[in-house]
């Protein structure tokens, strides 16, 4: 038993498993033929309290904590179910509203996404700008009681399905500024682009988003004007640590599978795992999986006291996501010819990972958080 989580952590396990064995597993094929989770699983989801978990009560949410997210996010992990855009909308949209929305923002959006009848995206990165978002060019030009919001996203996680957008933009194009606010997707002049094709993840819905002089209130705005990357610079270490809870996840179902295989399969009269070079692979991959779980457990502990430095969170995910793609490819290697194959979890979870080391800060982007500390 892992001591980060308590009992109740443990009973919304074992309903997060059941709904995920049971709602998500047997279409997740289906999902990356066409490119899009169905809405309405998210409404089932919803039902099934498995949305937003630590939105207060008093929003319509469960009054979790990042226990109860951690559980969630392990559950789709262990499934190589990432590209259900679950954890985008529940653990970075909503702890933005959360953190930073008034009362009647919270009011507004909070019980919808609690609900999934409300989708919820981070509309943040822009073509050519890559990782260094102080070079963003959408714009929101104040006029009166409203901004007009002109600018292209890309890369929008649940941008298909999106119903919300909390995005940055420049109220003075000229500095270095960035604002937040909310934009609901059925104002005139918002679009949606055609869904973008990726390597992996092909079940998330990942796509462009284009802003043509779309009219805003200025109580959509979240927080003050001009304050956008410190509200970011707060998220940013959760949403870097659930990338290493996820990875941790990952590797720990690929290499119970692995272990399964590679006993069960017969080569040159004896198994896969006879061989000691087999075993030798597994026991390393055993260890190193072992620290980095014990690591983000002791980080997982530190988010829930409030207490997670941004370099911690920055090594648990350079480690985590380099881990990831290295023993996943160390697991499909053992699957010989058959971890190739589609049909096989190895294969989608190997190309599936190759963002992790991208999304959230890039590997190089955490080297240089870490190198501050030296």
């Amino acid at each position: 038993m892992r001591k980060v989580f308590r009992d109740d952590h443990e009973m919304f396990r074992d309903q997060a498993r059941r709904f995920v064995d049971r709602e998500i597993t047997p279409h997740l094929e289906e999902w990356e033929t066409v490119g899009i989770v169905p809405k309405s699983v998210w409404l089932d989801a919803g039902r099934a309290g498995l949305l937003c978990s630590s939105v207060p009560e008093e929003y319509g949410g469960p009054g979790g904590d990042y226990g109860h997210s951690a559980v969630m996010i392990e559950e789709l992990a262990r499934v190589n179910a990432t590209a259900v855009g679950f954890t985008t909308h529940s653990e970075i949209v909503a702890n933005y509203i959360v953190a930073y929305g008034n009362e009647e923002q919270k009011k507004r959006w909070l019980p919808g996404m609690v609900s999934g009848e409300i989708i919820g995206v981070l509309g943040l990165s822009e073509p050519s700008i890559g990782s260094d978002l102080r070079s963003m060019r959408t714009q929101f030009r104040r006029e009166g009681n409203e901004y007009v919001v002109s600018g292209q996203k890309t890369f929008i996680t649940n941008g298909g399905n999106a119903d919300l957008v909390v995005t940055g933009g420049k109220i003075n194009p000229d500095d270095k500024k960035l604002t937040l606010l909310c934009v609901e997707t059925d104002r005139a002049g918002f679009a949606k682009g055609k869904l973008l094709k990726k390597i992996g993840l092909k079940g998330q819905d990942t796509a462009e988003l284009f802003f043509d002089n779309v009219r805003v209130p200025v109580n959509n705005r979240l927080g003050e004007e001009d304050k956008g990357f410190s509200y970011l610079g707060h998220q940013l270490a959760w949403e870097r640590l659930i990338i290493a809870i996820r990875a941790a996840q990952c590797i720990e179902s690929m290499m119970e599978e692995t272990i399964e295989y590679v006993k069960n399969r017969q080569v040159f009269s004896q198994t896969v795992f006879d061989f000691q070079n087999t075993k030798f692979k597994l026991a390393d991959a055993k260890a190193q999986f072992t620290m980095l779980r014990a690591f983000a457990d002791s980080c997982l502990e530190k988010v829930m006291a409030g207490e997670l430095s941004a370099d911690e969170a920055a090594m648990a995910k350079l480690v985590g996501s380099e881990m990831q793609g290295k023993l996943l490819d160390e697991f499909l290697q053992l699957h010989g010819g058959y971890g190739f194959m589609s049909e096989y979890r190895v294969s989608r979870a190997w190309v599936d990972a190759r963002v992790a080391r991208i999304y959230g800060g890039t590997s190089e982007i955490m080297k240089q958080i870490i190198s501050k500390t030296l």
